[in-house]
């Protein structure tokens, strides 16, 4: 007779016969296993079986009372044993039997057991119930692909809020954000954690303006976002460097919420630190309670990010005074403030300290920093050095950081170098081929700009195009090298040409000794005409 073993600490207590129903699970009970059973566990197992094995009739509201009671305390895998002994002892479960042991499988990570688990739920006609098909998609969405939880929603009867949300935060882990926005409209009704569920998502992937326009949209519909809300809404505006707009979130988490909670206040410290308004971050900072290392960090990179060294220096230390202990986000946002600020000697100081008190802290982004920030300071002998002597083999981020530094100091021999090293790892790295094009272009070896041009137009390999955005009145306009689809195209190019004829005016009016540069003139003079 063939048997289906799930794998699980308990896996050979639940099996299945392949020729009878999936609700005929029964469990082998090893007198090996039971000894280890009884040393791993406390008395409370050992009373809850001699109860399920003693009691005549133990009705299924009894037993899925205790098989919720060691759910609850995280024994996940001794409630799935209690429910094998419900099925022995012919107890039929009910919605809420299943709906605790598959969270149970869900909490294990153990798909296989999840599996059975929803097999048996289909035989015994429970599959459809909302409780079960709730159980059910979450454990498709969190452990399976995107259609076994889509399967899952489509099986269950009137799904409600939980339903759709769990389904909307599948298809977001997937990265199929159409798909979570149209079932999204889709909802009969919408709560707040559905809301911060598509917030949190199009934040979390990158989609910050996409983020901030749902935010807004709950507002204007009425629902008061909650202490989880505003942490996602705010990092998206800060990533779209949109100050106005994340004033009024800040002014909107004031109203609704009166105090702010460490996370909305490490949130709004990044915030204004990433829109250069470190005053408003310090002073956030200050009048935070509950402050912890995230908040310290936040400053200090914030510091690092506007270009301020000897200011996020000075803000460490004074971490430090506080008993803070510094993890590895301090040191990698210090030494990016010395990479900054051109502070060779402080970086490789705090490297140096740093790999001889607590070597567990660094990791290879910090290695990497190092090597960027020698490069940029043309320290290109140091910088070989340091690659060479790596405790691993350095990656692409290495070379980058290296090409990098040459190209700021045209030193294009070994910028060649270090981009052949980029392409062996990676040969469909276009932004090695831009960086390459660009020291040569700097230069002035303009037949070598040339034949990485034409290379590049053999691969097939095209440059990102850049993008730039600006918040006036507090909407964002976004703008990218060649689009002409913005809204006031028109208005945007008069304009240009204004400042063009007004520039060139004043540069014919200075002295012919005047070392202004007119060649990037006259590129924006053919790109306006």
């Amino acid at each position: 007779m063939k048997t289906l073993i799930c794998r699980s600490p308990f896996s050979h207590l639940i099996l299945r016969k392949s020729h009878t129903s999936a609700c005929s699970l029964f469990t082998e009970t090893q007198k090996a296993h039971t000894h280890s059973l009884q040393a791993r566990n406390s008395d409370a197992f050992w009373h809850a079986r001699q109860l399920f094995d003693e009691t005549p009739a133990l009705s299924v509201v009894s037993a899925t009372t205790i098989i919720g009671q060691f759910a609850r305390q995280h024994r996940h895998e001794e409630a799935i044993y209690l429910f094998s002994r419900m099925l022995v002892l012919s107890i039929v479960p009910n919605e809420f039997t299943f709906g605790t042991v598959i969270h149970s499988s869900t909490a294990l990570r153990d798909l296989s057991i999840g599996k059975q688990l929803h097999a048996c739920a289909t035989k015994t006609g429970l599959r459809s119930n909302i409780f079960v098909g709730s159980a059910i998609l979450d454990l498709y969405s969190k452990l399976s692909v995107s259609q076994d939880a889509q399967r899952a929603f489509e099986d269950t009867q009137y799904p409600n809020v939980v339903s759709y949300t769990t389904l909307i935060c599948a298809y977001l882990k997937k990265e199929k954000l159409e798909d979570a926005l149209l079932l999204f409209r889709g909802m009969p009704v919408r709560n707040v954690v559905s809301w911060n569920a598509m917030i949190g998502g199009y934040s979390q992937t990158g989609h910050n303006e996409e983020a901030v326009n749902l935010f807004a949209e709950m507002l204007r519909d009425g629902l008061v976002p909650t202490h989880s809300t505003f942490p996602c809404a705010i990092i998206a505006a800060a990533n779209i460097a949109a100050l106005g707009m994340g004033r009024s979130f800040h002014a909107c988490a004031v109203k609704f919420l009166g105090k702010l909670d460490v996370f909305i206040g490490n949130s709004l410290i990044s915030f204004y630190a990433k829109c250069g308004s470190m005053e408003d971050s310090l002073l956030v900072f200050v009048k935070l309670e509950g402050k912890n290392i995230v908040s310290w960090n936040a400053v200090i990179c914030g510091y690092a990010q506007n270009g301020k060294g000897e200011e996020a220096i000075g803000f460490f230390e004074r971490m430090r005074v506080s008993g803070c202990r510094p993890n590895s986000v301090t040191l990698l946002g210090l030494l990016w403030a010395c990479n900054h600020a051109g502070l060779v000697d402080e970086g490789y100081s705090y490297f140096h300290q740093a790999r001889t008190e607590d070597s567990s802290i660094l990791k290879p982004e910090h290695y990497a920093c190092m090597v960027d920030l020698l490069s940029r300071s043309g320290c290109f002998t140091q910088a070989e050095e340091f690659i060479c002597n790596l405790p691993f083999e350095p990656g692409i981020g290495f070379w980058k950081a290296l090409l990098g530094g040459c190209q700021i100091h045209s030193n294009t021999e070994l910028g060649e170098f270090a981009a052949r090293k980029i392409l062996d790892l990676d040969p469909e790295d276009v932004s090695s081929y831009v960086m390459v094009s660009n020291a040569h272009s700097a230069a002035g070896r303009w037949q070598s700009v040339s034949t990485v041009r034409r290379e590049m137009k053999e691969k097939g390999l095209k440059s990102v195009p850049g993008c730039s955005w600006i918040e006036v009145r507090n909407k964002v306009h976004v703008f990218v090298t060649g689009d002409k689809n913005h809204a006031q195209l028109n208005e945007i190019f008069t304009m240009l040409k204004i400042l063009y004829r007004a520039f060139k005016g004043e540069v014919c009016r200075q002295a012919p000794a005047s070392p202004i540069d007119m060649s990037n003139c006259h590129k924006a003079s053919k790109l306006l005409q």
